[in-house]
C-alpha cells in the first residue's frame, strides 16, 4: 500500500464521493449489430487491412500489465483453505495437466519427477509455487508468468504481446506497459531475449500509476483507515487512473489492450488480422472526418454516420453546420465487440444523460440491478474485449488533453478486505468506461477468437495457448 498524506479538504471530498449517492447510468438499449455496431463483409474487411498495411502508421500497443499473477492461482489457495467439490476438480485438472503447462519446464528436474508420479504433497508444492522461497508466481505480475511454448522456447505475455504486435505494426511497432516499479528489470530482461526470437527491432517503453491519483480507503464508520504507522491508508484507483499514462503517448494510432488476452504465436493470425481491420477503420473514419469538418454538411454527417453509427441517428437533424466541426473534431475510439457468449454484464450501449443519448462502454456495476434497466442489461448480446484502437490527436495533428473528454461523474466505489478488515475507496472513472464519455466511438463486431484472456492457470489449457 502507498503512504500518502491527504490533506482535510481531500479527505471531506473523498468521503462525501464514497459515503453519497452513488452514480448509476440510465441505459437506453444494448447496442446491436446495424444500431450502433458496425459489421463489415469481408470483402470490405480485406480491403481495410489492406488500408492500414499501406499506410505504414505510427503505432503503439499501450497494454496495462501491473495486475498480479496470484490470481490465477486463487483456486489453490481456496482448496487449501476451505476444499469444496469446485476447487477440487479444479486442483485435479490442474495437477492431471501439470506436463501441459509453459511453466513445467521451468521447474527443478527433482520437483518435475515427483509431479510425474504423483508423489507430491500438494500443500508443499502450491507453497513452492507461488512462495518466494520456490519459483515465486503469487508475488509476479500477471506478465511475468510463463504462459506458452514455442519450440524450446518459453513465452510469458510480455513476449508474446511483442511477437504478435510486430506482425500487427512491423518496423512501425511500439510497445508501451504500465506496471509497478519492482518489476521493470525483470520485465526487461525477458523483453530482450524476444529480439532474437522476432527477428526485427521494436521499442519498448514503461511507465508506473501515478500514485497521488490514490484514493483514500475509509471504514465502515466513514473515518480513513490507517497503516501501522499512522499514516492514512491508500488504495490504486483503478485503470481510470491510467489516463495520465495514455496522454502522454504520441503515436498516431494507440491500440490498447490487456497484457492477459494474447494467444499463443501459432494461434494468433486472427487477432493480427483484426488488430489490422480495426486500424483501418480509424485510418478511414479519420479520413472521413477531415474531409467533413473542412466540408461541412449534414448529408455528409448523415453518410458519416451511416457508416460507422457513432451517433444517435435521430440526433442529426438537431444538428447544425457549425456544430459539425465540434462534433468531429474529439478524441475517437474504434473498439471491437465480440458476440457475449457467457454471462450477460458490462458491454456496448445507449445512454442517456441530461438528454444527451451517446454510445458508452458501461459496466455491470454502473447498472442498476432490477426493472427496466436489468431488462435492458440482460439483452446485450455483446461485450467490450478491449481490442481498442485510440486516435487522440485533432485534424491538425496535434495532442488532445484527454482529460478534456472525461465524465469525473463516472466513478466507482469499491469494497474489499485489507488485513481482514472491511475498506471502502473509489476508483476514477474507467479509462475505456468514463474516461472516454465524450469521445467518439466506434463499435465493430469481431470473432470470438479474438478474446482468450487468461484468468485463471486453467485457461492456459485451452487452444489458443497450446503449442499443438
Amino acid at each position: 500500500m502507498e503512504n500518502t498524506t491527504p490533506n482535510k479538504a481531500q479527505i471531506e471530498l473523498q468521503r462525501s464521493i464514497v459515503f453519497g449517492v452513488q452514480p448509476e447510468v440510465k441505459l437506453v438499449a444494448p447496442c446491436k449489430i446495424g444500431e450502433g455496431i458496425v459489421h463489415f463483409l469481408q470483402v470490405q474487411r480485406e480491403n481495410l487491412i489492406q488500408k492500414f498495411n499501406n499506410a505504414g502508421v505510427k503505432s503503439t500497443f499501450f497494454i496495462p500489465a501491473s495486475g498480479s499473477g496470484s490470481r490465477m492461482f486463487q483456486f489453490l489457495y481456496d482448496f487449501l483453505e476451505e476444499p469444496t467439490e469446485e476447487n477440487r476438480s479444479q486442483v485435479e485438472r490442474f495437477l492431471n495437466n501439470i506436463e501441459e503447462f509453459a511453466f513445467f519446464q521451468k521447474l527443478p528436474i527433482e520437483v518435475r519427477k515427483r509431479l510425474k508420479s504423483h508423489d507430491v504433497n500438494l500443500d508443499e508444492f502450491v507453497q513452492f509455487l507461488l512462495s518466494s522461497q520456490g519459483m515465486g508466481f503469487g508475488e509476479l505480475p500477471k506478465g511475468l508468468i510463463p504462459f506458452h511454448k514455442n519450440g524450446p522456447f518459453i513465452l510469458n505475455p510480455f513476449q508474446e504481446q511483442i511477437l504478435q504486435g510486430m506482425k500487427v505494426s512491423e518496423e512501425n511497432a511500439q510497445f508501451h506497459y504500465t506496471v509497478k516499479e519492482t518489476h521493470e528489470p525483470a520485465i526487461k530482461d525477458g523483453i530482450k531475449s524476444t529480439e532474437a526470437l522476432s527477428g526485427g527491432r521494436f521499442e519498448v517503453s514503461f511507465s508506473t500509476q501515478n500514485t497521488a491519483t490514490n484514493a483514500i480507503a475509509f471504514g465502515s464508520d466513514q473515518e480513513p483507515k490507517l497503516n501501522a504507522d499512522g499514516s492514512i491508508l491508500t488504495r490504486p484507483a483503478g485503470h481510470g487512473a491510467l489516463l495520465e499514462n495514455l496522454n502522454e503517448i504520441e503515436s498516431d494510432l494507440i491500440f490498447i489492450k490487456n497484457i492477459d488476452n494474447v494467444q499463443h504465436y501459432s494461434k494468433a493470425q486472427e487477432s493480427i488480422d483484426t488488430w489490422k481491420y480495426l486500424g483501418g477503420i480509424s485510418l478511414w473514419f479519420q479520413t472521413e472526418s477531415k474531409k467533413l469538418i473542412e466540408n461541412p454538411s449534414l448529408d455528409g454527417l448523415k453518410e458519416l454516420n451511416r457508416q460507422f453509427q457513432f451517433l444517435p441517428e435521430n440526433s442529426i437533424d438537431t444538428i447544425t453546420i457549425s456544430e459539425i466541426k465540434a462534433i468531429l473534431n474529439r478524441p475517437f475510439r474504434v473498439c471491437g465487440m465480440v458476440r457475449n457468449e457467457g454471462q450477460p454484464g458490462g458491454g456496448p450501449f445507449w445512454i442517456e444523460e441530461n438528454g444527451r443519448i451517446s454510445k458508452q462502454i458501461i459496466e455491470k456495476a454502473q447498472i442498476a440491478m432490477t426493472g427496466e434497466q436489468y431488462r435492458l442489461m440482460v439483452q446485450s448480446t455483446y461485450f467490450n474485449p478491449v481490442m481498442i484502437v485510440a486516435c487522440t490527436k485533432d485534424i491538425d495533428g496535434n495532442k488532445f488533453d484527454l482529460k478534456e473528454f472525461r465524465d469525473e461523474s463516472k466513478f466507482f466505489v469499491v469494497r474489499k478486505k485489507h488485513q481482514g478488515q472491511n475498506v471502502v475507496f473509489s476508483e476514477l472513472p474507467g479509462l475505456w468506461n468514463g474516461s472516454m464519455a465524450y469521445w467518439n466511438s466506434i463499435f465493430v463486431d469481431i470473432p470470438s477468437a479474438t478474446f482468450s484472456p487468461v484468468k485463471t492457470v486453467l485457461d492456459l489449457l485451452e487452444n489458443a495457448h497450446l503449442e499443438k
